[in-house]
């Protein structure tokens, strides 16, 4: 047994979630005790139906749940139709202003349509939308952006503000509670990280749907990555939110990397190896870095939880190697110390020691999912 399944007892480490109802986004629960799940979304010209299918192959492989594509034409509703047969996670079709997508987008097997139903045109067109998702089965969220309040609010609250925000996705909210609709989620995005969580905060308190958490044009790789973590790692620190988007102007796989690293971080989920791993010191006894770098190169393909640690030297090292299900521990003398399960188990020389450490990772993973294919047969 690895020592981290102990760790969900200690009560420091416990995140009291917020509770809110449960909803469906195609085969995915969102909301109630479902797992938070990780959404991201394609970049490509959606009309390119093959460019949009081989993305989503690369977000599904990357673990994603959930992924959005963007309908801004009919061409790209067209294309959907494609796109929703060959994905094997539910899409949720990105709708703006116009109705008619978002009706064809229902049609064409969307799971989830993202609009606002506030501008998307007059009650009779809201109505035809909310009736198209009641017909398919489609969830809605309701996506509210600090950028783009309704002029209204702008001007009664003089800029966007937590406050303006939250009336505008309960404003929403209300249209499709009036239709008898309450398959929706919502989100309060800003790319200001005080604001989105000042938001979220208030929205939480109420209404009691799932939210859909992001800091939104979090900005590039490293930027967006700080940004987001700090914005939606304290609400979820806080037990708000249901499902994640990480906003990155990077390829977007590594928007979900990002996403299962902060849910991980807070053991919210836990998916892949988790390497733990000192900066590095001139103790170090061999190069920690470059190491670290192989790794997570090598055992990117590893989705079941594992923890590994990979210690320059032995002021750290066997205390996190205790913590861990394999560690690796530099002693001098061009060899270190390989850990199982927290204790000594043999010693590895330097060189060879990054496939050596695949080749454990890769046979316990195995023998994590052979014991629990066992467990689900003698289940049934």
């Amino acid at each position: 047994m690895s020592v981290q399944d102990h760790t969900h007892v200690r009560p420091w480490r416990m995140i009291d979630r917020r509770k809110s109802r449960k909803i469906r986004v195609g085969s995915v629960e969102v909301g109630g005790d479902a797992p938070i799940s990780v959404q991201s979304m394609t970049n490509t010209v959606t009309a390119d139906a093959a460019a949009t299918i081989d993305q989503i192959r690369q977000l599904e492989e990357a673990g994603a749940d959930i992924v959005r594509v963007s309908c801004p034409d009919v061409e790209s509703t067209e294309a959907f139709k494609i796109i929703a047969k060959a994905a094997k996670v539910p899409l949720v079709a990105d709708i703006h202003f116009h109705y008619k997508r978002g009706i064809e987008a229902a049609q064409a097997g969307a799971a989830c349509l993202r609009i606002n139903p506030g501008n998307i045109g007059s009650p009779d067109r809201v109505r035809e939308v909310v009736q198209a998702a009641k017909d398919h089965g489609c969830s809605i969220r309701i996506g509210v952006n600090a950028g783009s309040l309704e002029r209204e609010l702008l001007e009664r609250y003089g800029e966007p503000c937590p406050e303006a925000m939250v009336e505008s996705a309960l404003n929403h909210a209300r249209i499709l509670q009036d239709h008898d609709f309450h398959e929706f989620k919502i989100s309060v995005k800003a790319s200001d990280p005080f604001l989105t969580v000042a938001a979220y905060q208030q929205l939480a308190e109420a209404i009691d749907c799932p939210l859909h958490l992001g800091v939104t044009e979090a900005g590039a790789l490293r930027t967006g990555t700080v940004k987001s973590a700090i914005g939606m790692g304290s609400m979820l620190w806080a037990g708000i939110g249901d499902t994640i988007r990480v906003s990155l102007a990077a390829d977007p796989v590594e928007e979900v990397k990002v996403g299962f690293d902060i849910l991980k971080s807070l053991g919210l989920r836990h998916r892949g190896v988790n390497i733990i791993a000192c900066p590095s010191c001139a103790r170090q006894g061999f190069n920690v870095i470059k190491t670290v770098e192989a790794l997570e190169e090598r055992l990117a393909h590893i989705s079941t939880p594992l923890s590994l640690s990979i210690i320059g030297c032995v002021v750290n090292g066997p205390g996190e190697a205790l913590m861990t299900d394999i560690g690796f521990t530099g002693g001098g003398a061009g060899a270190g110390m390989i850990y199982m399960a927290g204790k000594p188990d043999h010693k590895q020389s330097n060189d060879g020691m990054i496939d050596h450490i695949v080749e454990l990772v890769e046979k316990r993973a195995a023998e994590i999912e052979a014991a629990k294919a066992a467990t689900a047969v003698a289940a049934e």
